[in-house]
């Protein structure tokens, strides 16, 4: 056979296309061609190829090989082609017989001993193969991250003459090598909110924000437990179900970046310094990563000092904390990258810590916070003010509620809203908000008058319901009361501020 067809995938963003190899072997000059759009790291794979076959004892053709990788529109880059255009070379020159392409995908970097390399996106790459229901060849490095896919069928090479051997079956390699299990560690084993003394609200606006899926906003003075408070948030948060744990494992393994086997349910904690810019905030580049909220997927992304983060770099979230994904394009190329994340803003009530303090004037107060634009504050579900503890909070040796008794009746409110909906109460349509969140005849009157009084845009009144929802949830009514409307209106700290100060 002087042709051969050999399979293996791409990474555009989190998806893995597929990617056939195709070898033909033809009379004439030796020469070794790779077409289908590579770039330069792909077109290097040629010298790699021909060096670890020649030192794995393989016979390397002297003929002209041409090698397409199809399809030829979807950039290619990295080497991650190289075991599978070196299969396909063994396979075209009858080194590799008896051996069904269509059944099996290769993945990994050549060195030019032969040995196999890992590569990065590994896990998009096996979840896709699953769907496909195809075998994997991995690099032995990639194989305990890519046992996350618990029913993907998978073997661990460690070099070219191991996999040749296993697809001879002279020699076979195990299939779905186990590793110990590892016990997994909950956040609140390192941050527990019993370490945060008093601020009894706030810890009551982050249960209902981890409840309902809410975007929160402290405001307050230093000190007064705002960072506490927000980097305890994932310890409260509803357990991580399995495939949104792949969904965010995936995303980290498109960056290189080492996933901890032991933590890799916990949800992410993102929070990026406030000179980022909206690239690395948002994701980009040339060639599209993932930024902040995408890494922030299914979990929390922290912004503290929100008024130093520039307001365009603020504005680019506005797109995202609607639909839950963002979407780069640039003229290459289009991805679409993941961003379901939950925001925590902080922020000081005035340049100098504190309006109350008198170091700053009214319009000085006014310009600082005008820095957040109201349509992104409009996405900003809670808002309360955190006030400075008192001595006898702080010296106080009483131990406060743990992150573990908080996080049982999060996930009893989630549940009750999941069973209900599908989704939680943050993540309603406008249909499903008409058919959960009907109010009475009363209950209706007051949000109406409390709407006009406030000046609440459509927006505002429709995150008011949903947390008018969750509150109700935790309370374990069927029906919105007036007392959950009322807690629900209480959370528009910001807002208050601000009407405060323009009346100056």
């Amino acid at each position: 056979m002087s042709l051969a067809k050999v399979y293996t995938r791409a990474q555009v963003g989190i998806s893995a296309p597929e990617v056939t190899v195709e070898v033909h072997l033809s009379n004439g000059l030796p020469a070794f061609h790779i077409v289908g759009l590579p770039e330069t790291s792909v077109k290097e794979a040629r010298e790699r190829v021909r060096s670890a076959l020649t030192n794995s004892k393989f016979l390397f053709p002297e003929q002209r090989i041409t090698v397409n990788l199809a399809p030829a529109d979807l950039p290619k880059e990295g080497g991650r082609y190289d075991l599978a255009i070196a299969v396909g070379i063994l396979v075209a020159s009858n080194q590799l017989q008896a051996f069904q392409s269509h059944h099996y995908e290769f993945y990994g970097e050549l060195t030019l001993s032969g040995e196999v390399h890992s590569v990065h996106a590994i896990l998009p790459a096996v979840l896709a193969a699953e769907k496909a229901q195809r075998c994997c060849y991995i690099p032995q490095d990639n194989d305990q991250v890519a046992s996350l896919a618990q029913h993907c069928n998978r073997k661990a090479v460690s070099s070219l003459q191991s996999l040749w051997l296993d697809l001879q079956g002279q020699d076979a390699l195990p299939l779905n090598m186990q590793y110990p299990a590892v016990k997994t560690h909950s956040a609140s084993s390192h941050l527990d909110m019993s370490e945060v003394k008093g601020q009894s609200a706030a810890k009551r606006v982050l249960e209902i924000a981890a409840a309902g899926g809410h975007n929160t906003l402290f405001l307050g003075p230093p000190g007064t437990g705002k960072s506490m408070l927000a980097q305890r948030m994932p310890s409260i948060m509803p357990t991580l179900l399995n495939n949104e744990a792949l969904e965010t494992a995936a995303i980290y393994s498109l960056i290189g970046k080492t996933i901890d086997i032991e933590n890799w349910r916990n949800r992410p904690f993102r929070s990026p310094h406030h000179t980022c810019s909206a690239v690395a905030l948002v994701g980009g580049s040339s060639n599209p990563k993932p930024g902040e909220i995408s890494l922030a997927h299914n979990g929390v992304l922290f912004l503290d000092e929100l008024p130093e983060f520039e307001r365009k770099v603020l504005d680019s979230l506005r797109e995202p904390m609607e639909t839950g994904k963002v979407t780069i394009s640039r003229a290459a190329r289009q991805v679409d990258f993941p961003a379901r994340f939950q925001l925590i803003a902080a922020l000081n009530p005035s340049p100098t810590g504190s309006y109350t303090d008198k170091r700053a004037t009214v319009d000085q107060v006014l310009r600082y916070l005008a820095k957040i634009s109201g349509p992104f504050l409009d996405r900003i579900d809670l808002q309360i003010e955190l006030p400075r503890l008192t001595t006898g909070e702080l010296q106080s040796a009483e131990v406060a509620e743990s992150s573990d008794c908080i996080r049982a009746r999060v996930n009893a409110a989630h549940t009750i809203a999941f069973n209900r909906q599908g989704v939680c109460n943050a993540l309603l349509g406008t249909k499903e908000l008409m058919q959960h969140c009907q109010l009475g005849e009363y209950e209706s009157q007051f949000l109406g008058t409390a709407t006009d009084k406030l000046c609440l845009s459509p927006r505002s009144y429709h995150r008011v319901l949903k947390v008018a929802r969750t509150i109700a949830d935790m309370a374990g009514r069927e029906n919105i009361a007036l007392a959950d409307l009322k807690e629900s209106l209480s959370y528009r700290a910001l807002e208050r501020l601000l009407t405060q100060l323009t009346r100056y």
